[in-house]
């Protein structure tokens, strides 16, 4: 599971695409983080909002929006000190997303690891097959940034997998032998405090006006279209 993200290498080591492809695939990883933002505050809704109450859990709500508002903070303090006030650099913010999907990905290796603990091995099976499939689109997302620009090293793509990917297994060790309401609910809400923070300037750069308003039309409905296509694939991985 862990692993699977580099599945994507083949399509995102392509030496040329056109603007319109580049466009489309930006796109279409935003939809996929967009879709990760709903798809981890659904696990961690239950936990809010127990019993199917309305009242959101004082305590739970509490470490909920501490670990949001720090991912985000913290991501934004670091920006504003390193000096890029205008765009965050595409290694940056590759950065970024690799951490954001990499404490999602914690949390899902929390849910394996704590089912194999306590015996349930036909759901392993599934667990498995879903995390595998989801994990493999999570490449698109962390490449995103540099796309239109030079492409970054293998070795530096491989990094920033390790970074999204490899937390998988930690939090498969860690469930294993220790799990907690208090340790999903925070990591939930670090990887979405994070992919908000990373969304942002993805979806500015979508946006931003082309050469002619024929041209800048055109892109739109491309965004629109990749960010439909992102979150569709999300989900139909994710309900595989």
């Amino acid at each position: 599971m862990g692993l699977s993200i580099f599945l994507s290498l083949p399509i995102i080591l392509a030496k040329q695409m056109q603007s319109r492809t580049l466009v489309m695939l930006n796109a279409i990883a935003i939809g996929i983080l967009v879709f990760l933002l709903a798809d981890v505050f659904s696990d961690v809704a239950p936990d809010l909002y127990p019993n199917g109450s309305y009242i959101a859990a004082p305590t739970v709500a509490v470490l909920f929006v501490v670990g949001l508002v720090a991912a985000f903070g913290i991501l934004f303090v670091a920006e504003q000190r390193a000096g890029r006030e205008k765009d965050v650099s595409p290694r940056g913010l590759a950065l970024i997303v690799a951490l954001a999907i990499g404490f999602q990905n914690l949390t899902e290796g929390l849910v394996f690891g704590s089912s194999w603990a306590i015996g349930l091995t036909g759901l392993l099976s599934v667990i498995f097959i879903g995390f595998f499939l989801q994990n493999v689109t999570e490449g698109f997302p962390i490449t995103a940034p540099f796309l239109g620009t030079t492409r970054p090293s293998l070795g530096l793509i491989s990094l920033f997998f390790l970074i999204g990917g490899l937390p998988t297994v930690f939090g498969g060790i860690l469930g294993y032998f220790y799990n907690s309401v208090n340790l999903d609910v925070l990591f939930d809400a670090l990887a979405i405090g994070a992919i908000l923070y990373a969304i942002l300037p993805m979806l500015k750069a979508a946006f931003r006006p082309a050469e002619t308003r024929d041209a800048s039309i055109a892109r739109q409905q491309l965004v629109y279209l990749g960010l439909l296509a992102g979150f569709v694939l999300g989900f139909l991985v994710n309900a595989i």
